[in-house]
């Protein structure tokens, strides 16, 4: 018994980063594809990049939070307390309305955590939590106490997890593995000299009889300037929010003051309005 896995997650709409580590994980020839949440927004990917998603024929799928506020916001159902909120919204629109209502009836279908048996080991399988897929509790420095509960009351040998944008291996308090993929379409790391390798990030986990002999984190390099050309020919809502991401690794999610400017002279917030009416 010989399985090579690949861990895939956060591709976060990046349809240019996913197709550079599609061609990539076809090299190494996996026999499998997990992927642990998060598909769309804030990039342009939308119907070619759930194709490709789709003809990987992954086995194992859980649900991340962006895929809720894709679910949620396409559904109107997103309350307008604060421009993030209006952010989520009008990507979710965009996203949704390329999809359709099939598609986003199958993400909302998908499980927030499942477990899978492989030799002699037991995987935990969650975008975050097992059972709360946002927040961060799971963040690589957090302290040991606070990270063990992403296998509280799960028995498994190994738990993998993604959300936190930061490839990863290391232990609970009774020694079970904890592997995170790290972010196909939106990776960052705080230290400087780290966070100006923003190549899209996979994991490979070779699986045998005896347990987990091998464990890879892989990145591959991918066109931004195509990424980007994508976005413009898509008139992708908040273009330079996600041109600095590309190029920058930064991210502006919850920078409210900045959120409202844009909200307001892009007329998104009234864009949501709009769209929320016409739902109900």
């Amino acid at each position: 018994m010989y399985q090579k896995i690949a861990l895939i997650s956060d591709i976060h709409g990046n349809l240019t980063a996913f197709e550079a580590v599609v061609n990539d994980l076809k090299q190494q020839k996996v026999h499998d594809v997990w992927f642990l949440g998060d598909m769309f927004m804030p990039g342009p990917g939308a119907l070619n990049q759930w194709r490709l998603f789709k003809e990987l024929e992954p086995s194992l799928i859980v649900r991340g939070n962006w895929d809720d506020l894709l679910v949620n916001g396409f559904y109107g159902k997103l309350a307008l307390t604060k421009p993030s909120r209006v952010f989520f919204s009008r990507l979710a629109e965009f996203t949704g309305q390329k999809l359709g209502k099939d598609i986003i009836e199958q993400i909302a279908a998908w499980p927030m955590h499942q477990t899978r048996q492989l030799g002699t080991l037991t995987f935990s399988c969650s975008h975050n939590l097992p059972f709360h897929n946002f927040g961060q509790k799971l963040y690589p420095t957090a302290d040991q106490a606070t990270f063990d509960e992403v296998l509280k009351d799960i028995e498994a040998d190994v738990a993998l997890y993604a959300h936190v944008h930061h490839p990863l291996m290391r232990y609970t308090t009774q020694e079970q593995l904890v592997i995170n993929p790290g972010s196909v379409g939106e990776p960052f790391e705080d230290w400087d000299k780290l966070h100006q390798d923003l190549r899209a990030q996979y994991c490979l986990l070779e699986v045998d009889e005896t347990g987990l002999p091998q464990v890879s984190f892989r990145k591959v390099a991918y066109s931004r300037q195509k990424e980007v050309q994508r976005s413009q020919e898509a008139n992708l809502p908040y273009l330079k929010l996600y041109q600095d991401q590309l190029y920058e690794g930064v991210v502006h999610t919850h920078d409210q003051a900045l959120l409202k400017q844009i909200n307001l002279t892009e007329g998104y917030l009234n864009d949501v309005l709009t769209y929320n009416q016409n739902l109900n």
